[in-house]
């Protein structure tokens, strides 16, 4: 149990570690920030649209309250399904674009994950040219207190990818 446990501390001691920066990375790269303002002029305009469709079946349901005394039973319950019908195509298009898999996710994964490898492979690049062992993204890790400048590779990552 002893030998295993100096022999991990031993491993652990020869392992090189290296951190990076991943939004300052991002931050600084200028397809990234394209990319994400490709992604907000896309979703301000769905969100128009549903906006748009949203204020129809309002004023749909408005019209329906102030006209209800006169209609019909048949025109009450085709007006009532009519209501319910653009409530339904408001959700479809939320779900269309902004769901799981929706156009956004799709948009963002077209737009971005090119991006993403390419700093992957930087990164991977870079801790071989190295002899890196384990890189972390400090901007991902809450429990990091403390890292020596010396450790952090961002900026020679940023190099790699010919930003900066």
């Amino acid at each position: 149990m002893i030998t295993l446990l100096i022999s991990g501390t031993a491993f652990a001691k020869d392992q090189s570690i290296a951190y990076i920066d991943m939004s300052y990375i991002l931050k600084n790269l200028p397809q990234y920030e394209q990319a994400n303002e490709q992604l907000t002029m896309l979703s301000k305009r769905w969100q128009k649209e549903i906006d748009a469709a949203q204020q129809e079946a309002r004023v749909m349901a408005t019209n329906y309250q102030t006209e209800q005394i006169f209609l019909s039973e048949a025109m009450r319950t085709q007006r009532e399904q009519e209501i319910v019908k653009k409530e339904q195509e408001v959700l479809e298009l939320k779900r269309k674009y902004f769901g799981q898999e929706g156009e956004l996710y799709k948009k963002r994964e077209a737009l971005i994950k090119p991006i993403q490898d390419e700093i992957y492979t930087a990164i991977q690049d870079l801790a071989n040219e190295k002899r890196i062992d384990i890189v972390k993204d400090r901007s991902a890790d809450p429990s990091l207190i403390y890292m020596s400048s010396k450790l952090d590779i961002s900026d020679q990552v940023l190099r790699k990818l010919g930003a900066k």
